[in-house]
């Protein structure tokens, strides 16, 4: 396997107040046994827009690397302090990375026409900003500007997908601010951005969501229908948000994929030091307590019971797990 980080932008080109230093990157694993063209996918974690799920890129990432594909998980830009609203800036990593990625198909071995993006929960929205809004993505740089950043394919895991009833509230707070622009909560309320050029979607979420509501895919498989959009959707009934790929490596404990949390760790520093952009004192506040304050030990007697081993999880959402083999068996109708 062949690793490394790509980052996006350029110095000059990257301009957002709370990067504290970060650059939106992508973290590139190919295979290197031959030569061969491979389908290429883009995996984007979620986390509220506020930071990335670990769980959520790299470990999906190498399911479907096992698939023959080669991968690239997406650090997109993000904010744990919700004092910079990100607008479209997500959405320009995630098309920056497609060009990127495209341009260069031939030294990384992919069919430029068979790209896709997978996103989990906020991932998943900003996986469908662009599969929706990609023709208003402009980028500065001419060359990158002229190749397509439209996905061949999407796979939504648990999206976010509007920004009404069924929102997840956080997610658009961190993305447009505390008061946002009507115009910008319409925009960016993806169930009514589809069109008949909106690229193939393969939906799945769990009955039992109590972060992101299931009417959020749900809504956005009835605007695919009605613009004539080829997509599969599937409702599990058990199981709460973030299971990524449910598989028994992830309920044993699996850690790795941390690069995807740079930009969290730099702006806690900021935190800390009381030196970050635009921080309320109650955000701050909240933050010290969730990240600084000295953890309560729980006396031995009163700790909460280890209900289920990672082999009784693995059964328990064995069904859930099999979203990776219906999206690829779907994938493979058109790619």
């Amino acid at each position: 396997m062949k690793q490394f980080r790509v980052d996006l932008w350029k110095e000059d080109e990257y301009t957002y107040a709370a990067a504290y230093g970060f650059r939106p990157n992508v973290m590139a694993f190919l295979h290197e046994e031959d030569d061969s063209t491979r389908r290429c996918m883009v995996m984007v974690p979620g986390g509220g827009y506020c930071m990335l799920a670990p769980h959520e890129g790299e470990l999906p990432a190498m399911e479907y690397y096992k698939m023959g594909m080669n991968v690239f998980v997406l650090t997109y830009t993000n904010d744990i302090t919700m004092s910079v609203p990100l607008k479209r800036q997500p959405m320009e990593d995630i098309s920056r990375a497609v060009r990127l990625i495209r341009k260069h198909s031939a030294e990384y071995h992919i069919a430029a026409d068979k790209l896709l993006v997978c996103g989990f929960s906020a991932g998943g929205h900003v996986c469908a900003s662009l599969c929706t809004h990609f023709d208003d993505i402009t980028d500065p740089d001419p060359d990158l500007n002229a190749i397509s950043n439209r996905p061949d394919g999407a796979i939504l895991c648990y999206p976010v997908i509007t920004s009404g009833k069924y929102t997840h509230i956080y997610s658009m707070q961190a993305l447009l601010g505390m008061e946002p622009d009507p115009e910008e909560l319409e925009y960016f309320s993806l169930e009514k951005q589809v069109t008949p050029n909106t690229p193939p979607c393969f939906l799945w979420q769990t009955l039992e969501d109590d972060l992101v509501p299931v009417e959020n895919i749900y809504l956005f498989a009835k605007a695919l229908k009605d613009n004539g959009v080829p997509y599969a959707q599937y409702v599990f009934p058990k199981g709460g948000h973030g299971l990524s790929v449910a598989s028994y490596e992830q309920f044993a404990g699996w850690q790795g994929g941390g690069y995807v949390c740079e930009q969290l760790g730099l702006a806690l520093e900021h935190v800390k030091a009381d030196t970050a952009v635009n921080l309320t004192p109650k955000r701050r506040e909240e933050l010290m307590q969730q990240f600084f304050a000295p953890k309560q030990e729980t006396p031995a007697a009163e700790e909460a019971p280890n209900k289920h081993t990672p082999e009784e999880l693995a059964k328990m959402f064995a069904d859930v797990h099999s979203w990776l083999e219906l999206s690829r068996i779907w994938l493979e109708r058109f790619l």
